[in-house]
């Protein structure tokens, strides 16, 4: 069985990228085989990751479509690298397939459900949820991997259009038997936004963090940060922690990374930064 994760959020997380997968955005998240995937969660437990998020469909703009027996194949090895290392650490599986979802529960046991569509490509999602009593990660996005990248037209702006959009879905995750207390929201920088558009959403994510919900946020080596300064994803690390440092200010709980020594380190000096002021 894996660990069971009863935390609260009170103490802030750091979740570490496991991708299974051979076309993620960042080649060097990519772990296919099964001994680089044990190496890497043993690493990313070793440098202070709280949380290890396992995915076997990369959701990067424009990614190839994954039938479900494959990205089963892909997040089984990854929850079998897991158990072997450590039984005490979270698990977070990165899918939008409730079937994804059932089979890795009764194999393996409790986890976190990190979804990229709120439950809106799937719609066995949220019963299945609700059903297992799971952890849910519900994350803003338009259209799918391959379409949202043409829906950034927000007529009321980005801001108050994920607002609008988590006010309404929590109300029907809770209406559906998902106690608040499991809800996590991730607003989706980089899921039909622009990089204009993501930065708007940084700057106000405190409104988001206002509707009373533990926050996820995922920018780690995007295009929001490499684009912009005109490198690459393998130069985008200070970057990625000058943001990690932005979003820990606006009220994030989890920070989902590529680089889990470095933020780690962010994070503990964030943490001293807060008790300093208090």
């Amino acid at each position: 069985m894996l660990a069971v994760p009863k935390n609260s959020l009170e103490q802030r997380q750091v979740m570490a990228i496991i991708n299974l997968t051979p076309d993620s955005f960042y080649s060097l998240s990519r772990h296919v085989e099964y001994g680089d995937v044990c190496c890497s969660v043993a690493r990313a437990i070793d440098e202070g990751a709280t949380i290890l998020d396992l995915g076997g469909y990369s959701t990067r703009p424009g990614a190839l479509e994954v039938s479900l027996e494959e990205e089963w194949s892909r997040v089984r090895m990854g929850l079998q690298a897991v158990r072997s290392a450590d039984g005490k650490v979270m698990v977070s599986i990165d899918t939008f397939r409730s079937e994804i979802v059932s089979r890795a529960y009764d194999e393996f046991g409790e986890f976190i459900v990190n979804d990229i569509s709120a439950g809106e490509l799937d719609p066995m999602m949220i019963p299945t949820v609700a059903e297992l009593g799971l952890k849910y990660v519900a994350m803003h996005m338009r259209g799918t991997p391959q379409t949202m990248q043409q829906l950034t037209d927000y007529p009321d702006g980005v801001v108050r259009g994920v607002c609008d959009y988590f006010v309404g879905r929590t109300a029907e995750l809770l209406d559906a038997g998902i106690p608040k207390e499991n809800i996590i929201l991730d607003p989706g920088f980089g899921f039909a936004k622009s990089v204009e558009q993501n930065y708007e959403l940084l700057h106000a994510l405190d409104k988001l963090h206002a509707l009373g919900y533990p926050l996820l946020i995922g920018l780690s080596r995007k295009s929001m940060i490499y684009r912009p300064l005109g490198i690459q994803p393998d130069e985008a690390l200070p970057g990625s922690l000058a943001l990690a440092w932005e979003s820990l200010h606006k009220g994030a709980s989890i920070l989902r990374v590529h680089d889990v020594a470095p933020t780690r380190q962010i994070v503990d000096l964030y943490n001293l930064y807060q008790n300093s002021i208090r």
